[in-house]
């Protein structure tokens, strides 16, 4: 019905368009071809100013009232690199649209046509031809090394010292696991994997390392002012992991692990006071349509200090144990910040992760 009522509408506003089209032009007859020309000509001049001042002052009036209140300050290390390219980006093309905007309208109303001027013509201008070819090829390779620069940087190596944390997409969730004390993540097989069997990553049960792995989903653990760094897969289509707040971005691709790492500015609580908002948690998000269920695949991501990073890690039950209790060790008692702490003796080599078939 409402389908009906759209095509309904679309089609009495195309008769009513058509009808004063039809009167105009009927108008036009009237008054005689040349006069009606030369009036509407004048019209459509006045009119091009009006859009071109209305317009830049709409401009001007949204960048007041959105700047930095969409997404606020960047809350990792790397975001505020990100936004120091954006606005160099905003910077140069701002000025360009509005010195081409000017000149357009401008031009637009200061030679239209008039019986006393007569229009001259440049076939070609090798001096114009080098300046708008140039210039351009310029300020876009400056930009585009900006952009390079960046990327490698959140793409390249992460610190040694950086947690690792496995992100695997599916539809429509987000599945996430860490190593255990051997700093090693147990290897997997896509034929493996089953719900049924509590085994979402298809870990391959006869690899020790896969023992102590902690699989956790929809709620992303990391800790603040430590490089994170997350290893990205996908279990079924083409995923894409959002942390807009993070300013980070990468493709989810099934059998194609992709990495990017980061540093968090702010725990999960400071940023609730910094937004005024007491229920702020930080998102990751599919930036990628995956399906009908797209708009809900979400995730949250708890940053954290130190203390409660390892707290929470020391009280989390290894994939393994839950599926199989009989051979899990017995569970000791629940561990304190100053357990957990004290169990980490010394600094292991970063996680690695590994698929085998």
């Amino acid at each position: 019905m409402s389908t009906f009522f759209l095509l309904l509408i679309l089609f009495f506003g195309f008769l009513i368009t058509f009808q004063i089209a039809k009167a105009s032009e009927y108008v036009g007859v009237l008054k005689g071809e040349k006069k009606n020309f030369e009036q509407n000509n004048k019209v459509n001049g006045f009119l091009m100013m009006a859009f071109l001042v209305l317009g830049l002052i709409g401009v001007y009036w949204c960048n007041e009232l959105y700047r930095g209140k969409i997404l606020g300050e960047s809350a990792s290390k790397h975001g505020e690199q990100i936004d120091t390219m954006l606005y160099i980006t905003i910077a140069i093309t701002g000025v360009v649209f509005v010195a081409t905007q000017i000149l357009l309208f401008w031009f637009a109303y200061k030679y239209q046509y008039s019986e006393k001027r007569k229009a001259h013509y440049f076939p070609h201008d090798n001096r114009l031809e080098v300046i708008w070819t140039v210039v351009p090829a310029i300020a876009l390779t400056v930009l585009v090394g900006f952009g390079l620069f960046y990327w490698f940087r959140i793409t390249g190596e992460a610190p040694q010292d950086a947690n690792v944390v496995e992100v695997t997409g599916k539809q429509f969730g987000w599945i996430f696991r860490y190593p255990g004390k051997d700093k090693t993540f147990g290897k997997k097989y896509y034929q493996n994997i089953s719900d049924k069997d509590n085994n979402s990553l298809g870990l391959i049960w006869d690899d020790a390392n896969a023992h102590d792995d902690v699989v956790v989903n929809n709620e992303m653990y990391i800790e603040v002012n430590k490089p994170v760094k997350l290893v990205i897969n996908s279990r079924d289509v083409i995923h894409d992991v959002g942390l807009a707040y993070f300013r980070q971005k990468m493709d989810a691709v099934p059998g194609t692990p992709t990495t990017m790492w980061f540093v968090p500015k702010f725990t999960t609580e400071e940023m609730k006071k910094r937004e005024g908002n007491p229920d702020f948690e930080y998102e990751i998000s599919c930036d990628q349509m995956c399906g009908r269920g797209h708009f809900s695949m979400r995730g949250i991501v708890k940053v954290v200090s130190h203390d409660e990073y390892v707290l929470w890690l020391a009280k989390q039950k290894p994939n393994y144990a839950a599926v199989f209790p009989e051979a899990a060790p017995a569970a000791p008692a629940a561990p304190t910040a100053d357990s957990a702490k004290a169990a980490i003796v010394t600094p292991a080599p970063a996680a690695t992760a590994s698929v085998t078939k």
